[in-house]
């Protein structure tokens, strides 16, 4: 039986990769932040529960012993949304939303690669649309999946002589807390501007309301991005990329079509942007 570590499994994307990977007869190690979800996911077969905060070193250091003797695929799930105006970003969020998207998807990796060497296994990273195409609002989010992009990149040609497949998944818009939520989200970037910025960015505000309450009625079901992980991870020869949901598509294909000029001008009319 086939084993992989899905970081982030405690919800959304994450939990949905895990109980699809457990039901397609994989033994998954889950890993979760909190006790309760983790106490959730002991009663489903096939899964293991690992209590493991990405940013705790000493969690992360003991992951070679919490998977058993081999582990064949690792998926780094496991991430957190930083949105805002960049003029108005607390540093700290900042830095805090590139220790998560994309140092601790390093730690992670580096601490199993042992295994997957002795394996020949598989390393998912799961990216975003975000991170081939930027938006307003959401500058350190995908500045954290731009640059998990170009470092999935490397991984992949660096890990070739020892037959280890690297992959990113890149979703579009997911029917997970983060669309579910985006009214309160809002009120949150909102409050945490100063009062000056709220007023600067009062028409972008506001236009993402709208704009957000939009994409979450057409957001894709989780399961979609989990299909996409399996493929990742069973097939013989697994896509660099793999792109998940029709507005992700969409997106992309606009994007290399439309010079910079006029799909900013596009982006900015519809986000409230003069």
């Amino acid at each position: 039986m086939p084993s992989v570590l899905v970081t982030g499994a405690g919800r959304g994307i994450g939990r949905t990769v895990a109980l699809h990977m457990a039901q397609g007869g994989w033994e998954v190690y889950a890993g979760v932040r909190r006790p309760e979800d983790a106490e959730a996911l002991s009663q489903e077969a096939g899964i293991t529960p690992v209590l493991l905060d990405i940013t705790d070193a000493a969690q992360v250091a003991e992951l070679r012993s919490a998977v058993g003797q081999r582990l064949d695929a690792v998926v780094n799930n496991a991430g957190v949304v930083v949105r805002g105006p960049v003029e108005g970003l607390a540093i700290d969020d900042l830095r805090r939303q590139f220790e998560v998207n994309l140092v601790s998807q390093v730690a992670v990796t580096q601490a199993v690669l042992p295994m997957l060497r002795t394996s020949r296994g598989r390393v998912v990273f799961m990216s975003s649309i975000s991170g081939r195409v930027s938006t307003p609002f959401m500058g350190a989010y995908a500045g954290s999946k731009f640059a998990l992009e170009g470092l999935a990149d490397a991984l992949r040609i660096e890990l070739r002589p020892w037959g280890i497949r690297v992959t990113l998944v890149e979703p579009g818009s997911i029917d997970t807390d983060l669309w579910r939520n985006v009214e309160e989200t809002t009120d949150e970037v909102e409050a945490g501007l100063s009062a000056d910025h709220r007023r600067l960015y009062a028409r972008q505000i506001a236009a993402m309301r709208k704009l957000s309450a939009r994409v979450a009625k057409q957001a894709a079901p989780p399961a979609t991005v989990a299909a996409a992980v399996e493929r990742a991870l069973s097939a013989d020869r697994p896509r660099a990329r793999y792109l998940v949901g029709a507005d992700a598509k969409i997106q992309l294909a606009l994007g290399a079509v439309i010079p910079p000029r006029f799909m900013d001008a596009a982006v900015g009319r519809m986000t409230g942007g003069r």
